[in-house]
């Protein structure tokens, strides 16, 4: 048995918004017993305004979050997860195959709110629902 945290990976396809939600979410409900990261396919470079306010609305202050590749987890630059856990249909097609097996996989697709239209205030409430859903989920998976 290991004293170290349980390293889980929320992986999407740009890491600007669902992945980085989850992550913050994770980190605050889970406790020190679970280290909670996160990546992308084809990472944006930057994490959303709109989740990061979002995510304020429950102080939980992601702004200083990374949009990170899969590639920084995996051999020989990174450490493999534990757990990888899809957020997006895309991810779940992308998801590499990591080296050494013991790699947990899970997929919890949610809409992308980066894709939501109409005025910004429309906007907000669609990150506002898919960061409820990602907090359901999540307080599901760690009950």
């Amino acid at each position: 048995m290991t004293d170290s945290p349980r390293r889980v990976l929320f992986l999407c396809t740009g890491n600007s918004c669902r992945s980085q939600m989850a992550e913050g979410l994770l980190r605050r409900l889970a406790g020190p017993d679970i280290e909670s990261l996160s990546a992308g396919a084809r990472p944006s470079g930057y994490v959303h305004p709109l989740a990061v306010e979002v995510m304020g609305e429950l102080e939980i202050d992601i702004s200083a979050q990374l949009s990170k590749s899969i590639d920084d987890f995996l051999p020989p630059v990174g450490i493999p997860p534990d757990v990888v856990i899809s957020v997006c249909d895309n991810a779940a097609d992308q998801c590499p195959v990591f080296p050494g097996g013991g790699v947990q996989r899970l997929h919890w697709p949610f809409d992308d709110p980066a894709d939501a239209t109409g005025t910004d205030d429309q906007k907000r409430e669609v990150f506002r629902r898919v960061r409820d859903e990602i907090r359901e989920t999540i307080l599901e998976w760690v009950a």
